[in-house]
C-alpha cells in the first residue's frame, strides 16, 4: 500500500482524493490544507489537519496548491528528503524546496469540485529526478486506472499551454456562442451536438484535416454577412482574429 499525503484542497486535490479512495493499492492517509472548513466534510474518511508540525510519514506527499503557493508550501513543510511532487502544468519541479526528492503529478485535465469525472481518462504526466520515484509515481497513476506518460521539462509546460488553447480558450468561445444565440433568442442547447461531434471528429483525425467552415473556404459573402450580425466588438474582434489565423493555416493568407 502506497500511502500518500495530500496538501491542499482544490479542485485537483478534491477529485485526486475522491479517486485514490476508490483504489485498493494507494491510500490518502491524511490530507492538509491550511483552513480546515475546505476538507471538514472529509473528516471522518481521512485524518485532516490545519498544522504542518501534525503531517505523518507517508510514501509521497501531493502538493495541490497554486502555482503561486508551491515553493513557500514546500520550504514549510517540517521533513526532508522525502518525495514531494506537485501538480502543476507549468511551475518548474525545482519550485520544490531541494531539501526533498522532488517531482510533478500532473492530471492533464479540467476539474471543477462539482462536476463528476471518470480520472481513469485522465491522462498522468510525470517528471522526476530519480528513477525510483518515477516508478513510484507511474504506480500510483496506474493504481488509479490512468495513461501515464514521461516527461521532461520542456514537453509538460507546452502541453499546458496547449491545454489553455484547447480547453479554457475553446470554453471561451462557448461562452461567446452562447451570449449570441441568447441576444437573438435562440437556443444555445442545439449547438451541443455540433460541440460533441467536433471533439470525436478529432479523436479519428487531425485538427487540420478536421476543420471546415467559411474561413477555410474563403467564402466571403458569408464571413461578411457573420461580421453585420455581430454588433459586438469584443465579439467582433474575436471572429476576424479567428478567421483570419484559418485562412493563414489553411489559404496561405
Amino acid at each position: 500500500m502506497i500511502k500518500i499525503v495530500l496538501l491542499g484542497a482544490g479542485n485537483v486535490a478534491t477529485h485526486l482524493y475522491k479517486a485514490i479512495s476508490a483504489t485498493d493499492n494507494i491510500s490518502v492517509i491524511q490530507w492538509y490544507n491550511r483552513t480546515l472548513n475546505n476538507i471538514s466534510l472529509y473528516k471522518n474518511e481521512v485524518n485532516i489537519t490545519d498544522n504542518l508540525n501534525e503531517l505523518v510519514d507517508a510514501d509521497l506527499y501531493i502538493i495541490c496548491v497554486s502555482d503561486d503557493a508551491i515553493e513557500t508550501l514546500s520550504n514549510n513543510l517540517p521533513f526532508e528528503k522525502r518525495l514531494v511532487v506537485h501538480t502543476s502544468g507549468s511551475a518548474s519541479l525545482y519550485d520544490i524546496d531541494k531539501k526533498h526528492y522532488r517531482g510533478v503529478f500532473y492530471p492533464l485535465q479540467t476539474f471543477s469540485k462539482d462536476v463528476a469525472l471518470d480520472f481513469t481518462t485522465v491522462p498522468i504526466c510525470i517528471e522526476t529526478l530519480r528513477k525510483q520515484d518515477f516508478k513510484l509515481l507511474k504506480s500510483v497513476g496506474e493504481a488509479l486506472g490512468c495513461q501515464t506518460y514521461k516527461v521532461n521539462p520542456d514537453q509538460r509546460p507546452a502541453l499546458h499551454l496547449a491545454a489553455v488553447f484547447v480547453n479554457n480558450f475553446t470554453n471561451q468561445l462557448y461562452r461567446v456562442a452562447h451570449e449570441i444565440t441568447e441576444h437573438h433568442g435562440a437556443e444555445f442547447d442545439i449547438l451541443k451536438p455540433l460541440i460533441t461531434e467536433t471533439g470525436k471528429k478529432v479523436q479519428d483525425v487531425s485538427p487540420y484535416k478536421a476543420q471546415t467552415g467559411p474561413a477555410k473556404r474563403n467564402d466571403k459573402k458569408t464571413i461578411k454577412r457573420h461580421l453585420k450580425l455581430l454588433d459586438n466588438e469584443h465579439h467582433e474582434a474575436i471572429y476576424k482574429l479567428m478567421t483570419s489565423s484559418i485562412k493563414k493555416t489553411h489559404n496561405g493568407r
